[in-house]
C-alpha cells in the first residue's frame, strides 16, 4: 500500500468522509483543519481534547497530525497569550497539524461516537434521533430487556468508570437514546422520544431532576469516557487508508 503523506490530500479526505462543510455545529467548533503544518505527516494521533498535555506529547514527533474532537477555539476570539500562546507555540515548533471534529464525528453513521456506543451496547436497530442545530445528533435502538443496574454495569464496563443514575423510569430497559458528551440538558427532547433510558456524558444539576419528573432513566457515563470512540475510529480509518501509524494520547478529566 502506498503511504499518503500529504496533508492536504488527508484534509480532503477528512473533510469528505466527515461532511465536515455541511454539518451545523456550534460556532467555537471549528471543524476541520485547525492549524497546518509544513505539508507531511508523519503519524496520526487522536485525543479527546486539544488541550497543553496532548499537544505536548504529540509535538514529540514533528509531522504529526492530531485529531480531536474538541479543538482550541471553544472561548472564541481570544488573546495569544497564557495557555493560549503555549498550545499554539507547542504545535508550530512541533510542525503539528491539528484537525478537530465536533458534531459531524458525534453523529457519523459509521465511526461516530453514538453509533459505535451503541454497537458497544448491543442496541439493535439503531437509527438517527434528536434534533439538534436541525439535525439528527443521536442513536436510538432496542436491546435485549436488562435491570437498570444490570445496564449501569453494562455501560460501566464500556467506558471504564462508574455510571451516575438518574433512575426516573422504568426499571426494565429496552429502548436507548445515546447521545454522548454534555447532552444532558438535552432530557426532556429525549423524554419526549418514549425511551426507558438516555445515555450521555453529562448534564446540569437541574437535569437530574428533571429526569425524575419526566418518568426518564438517564445514565451519565462521563463527557471524556463517552466521546473516546470517535477519535481512535477516525484514527485507525484514516491509518487504514494512509498507511500512516496510529497511536491514541487519553488523557482523561474524569467528567
Amino acid at each position: 500500500m502506498t503511504t499518503i503523506t500529504q496533508l492536504s490530500n488527508i484534509i480532503t479526505m477528512l473533510d469528505t468522509l466527515l461532511h465536515t462543510t455541511e454539518t451545523h455545529d456550534y460556532p467555537g467548533a471549528v471543524n476541520g483543519l485547525q492549524i497546518e503544518n509544513s505539508g507531511k505527516v508523519n503519524r496520526i494521533v487522536a485525543a479527546v481534547d486539544a488541550c497543553e498535555t496532548v499537544l505536548c506529547e504529540a509535538a514529540k514527533v514533528k509531522g504529526t497530525l492530531l485529531l480531536v474532537h474538541h479543538g482550541l477555539f471553544w472561548n472564541g476570539v481570544q488573546t495569544i497569550t497564557g495557555s493560549f500562546y503555549r498550545k499554539l507555540k507547542q504545535a508550530l515548533d512541533g510542525d503539528i497539524a491539528l484537525y478537530s471534529s465536533h458534531l459531524p464525528l458525534d453523529l457519523h453513521p459509521l465511526i461516530g461516537n453514538n453509533v459505535l456506543l451503541g454497537k458497544l451496547l448491543g442496541l439493535t436497530g439503531m437509527k438517527p434521533a434528536m434534533l439538534l442545530k436541525g439535525q439528527p445528533v443521536g442513536m436510538i435502538g432496542k436491546i435485549r430487556s436488562i435491570s437498570r443496574e444490570g445496564f449501569a454495569e453494562k455501560i460501566s464496563k464500556i467506558v471504564g468508570r462508574n455510571v451516575h443514575i438518574a433512575p426516573g423510569g422504568s426499571e426494565t430497559i429496552r429502548s436507548v437514546l445515546i447521545v454522548t458528551g454534555g447532552a444532558g440538558s438535552e432530557v426532556g427532547k429525549a423524554a419526549e422520544l418514549g425511551v426507558d433510558a438516555f445515555v450521555t456524558g453529562e448534564g446540569p444539576h437541574w437535569s437530574y431532576i428533571a429526569a425524575e419528573e419526566m418518568g426518564l432513566n438517564v445514565f451519565f457515563a462521563g463527557h471524556y469516557a463517552t466521546e473516546t470512540f470517535g477519535v481512535k475510529a477516525l484514527a485507525a480509518y484514516l491509518s487504514k487508508k494512509t498507511g500512516l501509524p496510529w497511536i491514541f494520547l487519553d488523557h482523561p478529566t474524569g467528567l
